[in-house]
Order: C-alpha cells, then sequence, then structure tokens
C-alpha cells in the first residue's frame, strides 16, 4: 500500500516551491490564489526571502503547507494514495490530500492556527529541546519529576524525542537528562513550546475555526498525530486535529501502525526528507526487535 506523509514546521528553505510556481501552470494559479487568501505575498518571502523572514510562525506554517498541498495536486495520476499522515503541521497538509478538507479551508485553518500560536508564543516564553540516545520512558519520568512545565512532544524514532515547556523548566530537564545518560540534549531555536499545555490559548482559538470547517469523509484513512491511529470519521478527525496543539506527536507509533497495517512505500511531499529519515529509523528499529 501506498503511505504519502506530510512534514512540518522546521522543513522550510528560502527558494521554496519556486521552480513549481515556474514551470507548472496549476501550481501557479494555486499559489496565486494562496496569495489572495492570505492577504500578502507569501510567494514573494518563499521564492526570495531569507531564514529570518521564512521562521516567522505566521509565514512558516502556511508556507510548508502550501509546498506540500501544490506539489500533491500537480502529482497526476501517479498521486493514489491508500494512507496519509502528517507531522504536526503536516497533518493539515495530509487532510487536503485525502480530500477531508478543502485547499481553501484547509490553508485558512493553518493561518489562523499559526497566528493562534504566535500570539501564545508571545504571550509566555518558552521553548523545546531535542533528547537523544537515550529511552523515552526515561525522558517521560524525568518530565514528570520537574517542578515547571515540561512535557514529551515529539515521539520522532526510537532514541529521538523532542521536549516542550518553559524556559526553566527545559533548562532543569536537560541537566539531569544529561546525567542520566542522554547522548545529546540540545535547547531548539524555536519560539515557543509547540504540543504543550502552554499552547492552551491558542488550542481554543483554533477550536472554533476547526468546528466552523466543513469535514468530508475521506478517500483514504489519515493517521492522526495524538493517538497514532487510523481514522476516517469526519467529526473524530476534527477532534483529534483540535487536541492536537496540546498533545504529543506520536510519529514513531504513527510508522509502526501504518507499516502494520500494510504500507509498502512512504513518499513524502513537501520541502525536505527529514520524515524518510526517521521512518528509515524506525524501521531498522522494528527489524532489529524482531532479530
Amino acid at each position: 500500500m501506498k503511505a504519502y506523509v506530510f512534514p512540518g514546521q522546521g522543513a522550510q528553505y528560502p527558494g521554496m516551491g519556486k521552480e513549481l510556481f515556474e514551470t507548472n501552470s496549476t501550481a501557479k494559479n494555486l499559489f496565486e490564489k494562496a496569495n489572495d487568501i492570505l492577504g500578502f505575498r507569501i510567494t514573494d518571502i518563499m521564492f526570495n526571502g531569507t531564514d529570518e523572514e521564512l521562521k516567522q510562525t505566521k509565514v512558516t506554517q502556511p508556507a510548508i503547507f502550501l509546498h506540500s498541498v501544490i506539489l500533491a495536486k500537480t502529482m497526476g495520476t501517479s498521486y493514489t494514495p491508500q494512507m496519509v499522515a502528517g507531522h504536526s503541521l503536516g497533518e493539515f497538509s495530509a487532510l487536503v490530500a485525502n480530500n477531508t478538507i478543502s485547499f481553501e479551508d484547509g490553508l485558512k485553518l493553518v493561518s489562523a492556527r499559526a497566528q493562534a500560536m504566535q500570539k501564545a508564543c508571545e504571550a509566555q516564553p518558552s521553548t523545546m529541546a531535542a533528547i537523544l540516545g537515550i529511552d523515552d520512558e526515561i525522558v517521560e519520568q524525568v518530565c514528570k519529576e520537574i517542578n515547571d512545565v515540561v512535557v514529551p512532544a515529539n515521539y520522532n524514532s526510537p532514541g529521538q524525542i523532542v521536549i516542550s515547556g518553559s524556559i526553566a523548566g527545559i533548562d532543569k530537564a536537560i541537566e539531569e537528562l544529561t546525567k542520566r545518560g542522554a547522548r545529546r540534549a540540545l535547547k531548539l531555536m524555536v519560539g515557543g513550546a509547540f504540543h504543550s499545555p502552554l499552547m492552551e490559548p491558542a488550542r481554543k482559538e483554533l477550536a472554533e475555526a476547526i468546528a466552523n470547517t466543513q469535514f468530508l469523509t475521506p478517500i483514504c484513512p489519515v493517521y492522526q498525530n495524538v493517538n497514532a491511529l487510523s481514522e476516517i470519521n469526519p467529526e473524530k478527525i476534527k477532534e483529534n486535529l483540535i487536541a492536537q496543539l496540546t498533545s504529543p506527536v506520536r510519529w514513531t507509533q504513527i510508522v509502526i501502525n501504518m507499516i502494520a497495517d500494510g504500507a509498502t512505500s512512504f513518499t513524502e511531499v513537501g520541502p525536505g526528507s527529514v520524515l524518510q529519515g526517521l521512518i528509515k529509523k524506525v524501521d531498522r528499529a522494528m527489524v532489529c526487535a524482531s532479530a
């Protein structure tokens, strides 16, 4: 079975989508429609902007979404998804790609999500950190023991987890996890504590927008971040999507479940190839565990 996966924030790069815009009329029309919907020319920033301009959450998220979705829409008959999944922001791309929501509604939701998250980040300084080379269970235990907001945010692959929370909480967790044997504990250059309780104001704001958006029965299952399970029920998809902002991304389990359900190939649709690397790590761990 063919599985299509869609990247999240961090996959952006200057010039993304420019070749697609210049060589494909369908892509050009969709990019121009996006400029009109957003009320500013995001294509100017995507094609000619700096790294710093692209790193603004209100720009980054719509930019990655557009690159992923428009690429999928220009793949023609070669695009035949039998299951889809997206990492964090990428879940919105996946939901357009499997016809749960329209291109226009998807872009409006992503823009609303980005702005709500930006406000939450500005309201309370916070951050994230990548933790490598230590069991997930130890990371979870350390987070529970710290008397500050700090939680697992992204289960990316075996031995690679991202934690999220207050600056003080992250600093304490890095110190303790280093003592307990983490190969690496590195604070990330991000603007806030994504997928943590500190995103609750953004979750409430986005919930209203999602509730007022039409979700259709998809053409194939989406494996959702909050529980790593496949879903085709539009109302359940909505519920899980709302919960996503304050819940961890269970990417490791998503990949395991997709393989268990018959995925024989994974195609990453969007900028970069980060997800392909994570999928290979999960696959190797599964092979070792079964040996």
